[in-house]
């Protein structure tokens, strides 16, 4: 039986409740929805950046392949200043450094991949700029320098064989050639990407004595 007699002691005694906890219940649901409406707004906001970046990397990559320079360093700037939260601004990098060393400037290549490697926390596109920049060096004859960025960055993951690769051309060129051989055998074994080209420099490495 409910403990009060008549409707009007109920009506009472949730008019007294409601005076009360009917602040706490009003704040309550006010902070509910306010979390509710806030997270779509902040999950609406993320999601027209996404677009946004997605769209200036697009034209970037066509600026590239039209090899509108001026363009590229363009949307790379914008890229980096108004989405460096994405990986659209690192991969925006990776695109200008490819487009120096298209037109001739190594330092410039070089430095952009170095400011990649030493800013980006994901570390597989640090590898794919290390990667990138190991090769800018053996260009230049920076051997040893390439060396030890192979020795820090290289794992037995999916880049294993695409260090490999660059541990041969390495010791190619510094007239290793047994060493050589082994790196170029490994970075096949490892599933290197353009593996003919990696077999055609392991058959044109002279004869070991």
């Amino acid at each position: 039986m409910s403990s009060y007699e008549t409707d009007e002691e109920r009506a009472e005694a949730i008019k007294n409740w409601w005076k009360k906890n009917g602040l706490s219940v009003l704040v309550g649901v006010g902070l509910g929805l306010g979390i509710v409406f806030g997270w779509r707004a902040w999950m609406d906001y993320r999601e027209t950046l996404k677009q946004q970046a997605s769209a200036a990397f697009e034209q970037l990559l066509v600026d590239a392949d039209t090899q509108a320079t001026e363009s590229v360093l363009a949307q790379s700037e914008r890229l980096r200043e108004e989405f460096s939260g994405t990986t659209y601004a690192t991969l925006a990098a990776l695109v200008q450094a490819r487009v120096a060393l298209k037109a001739g400037s190594q330092a410039d290549a070089r430095a952009i991949l170095e400011q990649v490697i030493a800013t980006t926390s994901d570390p597989g596109l640090v590898r794919i700029a290390t990667l990138r920049l190991v090769r800018v060096l053996i260009v230049a004859d920076d051997l040893e320098t390439a060396a030890d960025l192979v020795a820090k960055h290289d794992d037995i993951g999916a880049f294993g064989g695409a260090f490999s690769a660059l541990r041969g051309d390495i010791a190619a060129t510094q007239g290793r050639t047994a060493d050589a051989r082994v790196a170029y055998e490994k970075a096949l074994a490892g599933g290197a990407p353009h593996p003919d080209q990696i077999r055609m420099k392991l058959d044109n490495l002279p004869p070991t004595s």
